[in-house]
């Protein structure tokens, strides 16, 4: 019960920072997508991930900030590039973003070639 009211409340939250309610059970899965290749990269992402990560990054039905958090996954190599840490923050700094979302933004600027330990509960916390 708690789980399904979860999700329902990330799918409502979803509508006020990503700008249409209808893509947000689509941007919610994107972004536990997204999670699960952060929870399980090591230096960088495999090519089955990159391929996916490129498929969210191509869907213009997503808001751009998953869009955003797709690509900066993709261009990891150890760490993120500065780009990619700079639309993290810009997701960061969004007062209308959801706290998972900034999370999630957050663990993505902060890889140092593995997530460490913390984040990976939080993610799977986040992302169940």
């Amino acid at each position: 019960m708690i789980k399904i009211l979860k999700s329902s409340l990330m799918v409502l939250m979803f509508g006020g920072f990503f700008s249409h309610t209808a893509v947000a059970q689509d941007a919610g899965a994107a972004l536990k997508t997204i999670a699960d290749i952060v929870a399980s990269l090591n230096h960088f992402p495999s090519d089955t991930d990159k391929a996916t990560l490129a498929e969210i990054e191509a869907n213009a039905n997503l808001p751009q900030g998953v869009r955003n958090m797709a690509n900066t996954v993709a261009n990891i190599s150890h760490a993120a590039s500065a780009e990619g840490k700079d639309q993290m923050a810009a997701i960061q700094a969004n007062t209308q973003a959801p706290d998972f979302a900034k999370a999630l933004a957050g663990i993505i600027a902060g890889i140092n070639h593995v997530p460490s330990d913390e984040a990976k509960a939080t993610l799977a916390e986040l992302f169940p």
